[in-house]
């Protein structure tokens, strides 16, 4: 008898420590289930949830008490339901489990999409006993895929749309130089080719303006040099600009501006390019004759500028994303008018550098737009604005011994033919060694160089010749397509005194040479 309860303490000491070890790895495998980045369960293989973790629970939205024992069908829509019984049976038939891509509506409202593994559990003869389930929400890397590639699809649109702008002044440019060396000195149709040359020149540099402009603010590289400034000699700025493009559309013009001095503490010119930019697009996308208001109104401590023209509209899924780089609304539309899709990205971040908002607003599609722009007022007496009399006239003639140098032959030469026509003597060199080295001989007042040549650049060109004594007094001048204020630094560290960025205005050039008073 003693043996026999002896055997039934041991039997049952066995029982208490396997009941402990079932326990523990019970509480094990709930802890590492909980633990789990993501959602986890088990069902029979009759489909019915034996176990989910709290995660699941969650995005389930239903208590484990009522899920326990029911299947899917029982719990979500039917669609989702189908999909998920669809992948159980595919885990089940493999001996490896499926990985597959499952979406349900959360708790939260969205439609959440995870990547599941789905895989068989055996049982004790090997065979699938149940199936597993692993769930990882991958609905912001989606979200994230899909904003890579909507912005990649913009971009291909955008560098299409850009080739097809930049192009488009090529052909007239081109016919003109033909027409100039087929008429044999005709004043009059040289006058007219001179003419067009220049109105299409004037567009490509605009277009380049804004894309190093959107491409600096994106940055915080473009900075603002603000003062107070009265808001009427800003909206004239803009007006007297873009007049000729409201007039040739044949378009009717009302502007209502208060009488009352309203003073901003603005860029003048970086602001003008705000309402310019909406301006022209109101002449652009209003089908001749139209109408457009410029409407300016005193709020308290804010002025409230309005451009609204009655134009083509835009479609009420747009407004929110009129602002977008590279957003175009209407791509025939846009080709059709000329465009970048880039001009009221920088309006927005012009009028946010300036403290201010802007919106858009429309009734829709053939019911105009209208773009309103808040601007904080300051107190402070405006700075007196430069006019046209004070101005330089560029007219002046430039007479001093200049070197241009430029790996482009046709740049430098035809920089070389005006500044000769102007008085000057003048003299070419295409890379760097052989700046220096006709610097040497002709001891030029000026120098006007590019920065990126051959053999040897403008910065170390520059500082080669500043090395030389006579170069002490010489006035060195950078010329080139790089005009970010990293490229001002590094210019004026190698020597240069000037920065101009390409294309260089000829009476921006003349203005800076006539007020060097070098020696003739």
């Amino acid at each position: 008898g003693q043996v026999k309860r002896q055997a039934e303490k041991l039997r049952e000491l066995e029982r208490r420590q396997c009941d402990l070890a079932l326990r523990g790895r019970e509480q094990r495998f709930a802890r590492f289930m909980e633990h789990l980045p993501g959602l986890a369960w088990i069902k029979d293989l009759d489909g019915r949830y034996v176990y989910v973790n709290e995660s699941a629970e969650k995005a389930f939205r239903t208590p484990r008490a009522e899920l326990y024992g029911k299947t899917d069908q029982a719990i979500f829509p039917a669609d989702a339901a189908a999909q998920f019984m669809e992948n159980d049976r595919r885990a089940l038939a493999s001996e490896t489990g499926v990985q597959v891509v499952e979406a349900l509506e959360h708790e939260d409202g969205n439609v959440h999409h995870s990547i599941v593994s789905k895989f068989p559990i055996p049982g004790p003869d090997g065979t699938p006993a149940m199936v597993g389930g692993i769930a990882i929400d991958i609905t912001d890397r989606k979200r994230a895929e899909e904003a890579l590639r909507e912005a990649d699809r913009r971009k291909d649109e955008f560098l299409a749309t850009l080739a097809h702008e930049l192009r488009n002044p090529l052909a007239p440019l081109r016919n003109a130089l033909e027409v100039i060396r087929v008429t044999e000195g005709d004043v009059e149709v040289m006058e007219q080719a001179r003419s067009m040359m220049e109105r299409q020149l004037v567009q490509m540099e605009r277009l380049i303006d804004d894309l190093l402009d959107v491409s600096r603010v994106t940055r915080g590289k473009l900075e603002l040099r603000k003062e107070p400034v009265e808001l009427a000699a800003v909206l004239a700025s803009a007006l007297e600009t873009s007049r000729p493009l409201i007039e040739q559309a044949g378009h009717e013009l009302t502007t209502t501006i208060p009488p009352d001095a309203i003073v901003v503490n603005a860029d003048l010119t970086r602001l003008a390019q705000v309402f310019l930019n909406l301006l022209n697009n109101a002449a652009k996308y209003t089908e001749p004759p139209g109408h457009i208001w410029l409407t300016v109104e005193r709020e308290a401590s804010e002025v409230r500028v309005r451009v609204r023209d009655s134009g083509i509209g835009i479609p009420a899924d747009k407004l929110c994303l009129v602002f977008e780089l590279f957003m175009q609304v209407d791509r025939s539309l846009e080709r059709s008018r000329g465009g970048l899709g880039i001009g009221l990205t920088l309006v927005k971040r012009l009028v946010e550098m300036h403290g201010g908002r802007i919106e858009a607003r429309s009734a829709g599609p053939g019911r105009g737009s209208e773009f309103i722009v808040w601007l904080p007022i300051i107190q402070r007496p405006a700075t007196r604005q430069t006019s046209a009399a004070d101005r330089p006239s560029g007219a002046e003639q430039v007479k001093c011994r200049i070197l241009v140098v430029d790996d482009n032959h046709d740049s430098a030469e035809s920089l070389a033919m005006l500044l000769r026509i102007l008085g000057s003597e003048v003299r070419t060199a295409h890379d760097g060694l052989e700046a220096v080295e006709t610097a040497e001989h002709f001891h030029p007042f000026v120098v006007l160089m590019d920065i990126g040549m051959p053999k040897l650049n403008g910065y170390d060109a520059a500082r080669r010749m500043r090395a030389r004594d006579w170069a002490k007094s010489a006035v060195l001048v950078a010329m080139t397509g790089w005009g970010q204020y990293e490229d001002k630094r590094l210019a004026a560290e190698a020597g240069f005194d000037h920065h101009m960025t390409k294309p260089v205005d000829p009476t921006a050039l003349k203005k800076l040479l006539a007020g060097l008073q070098v020696p003739v």
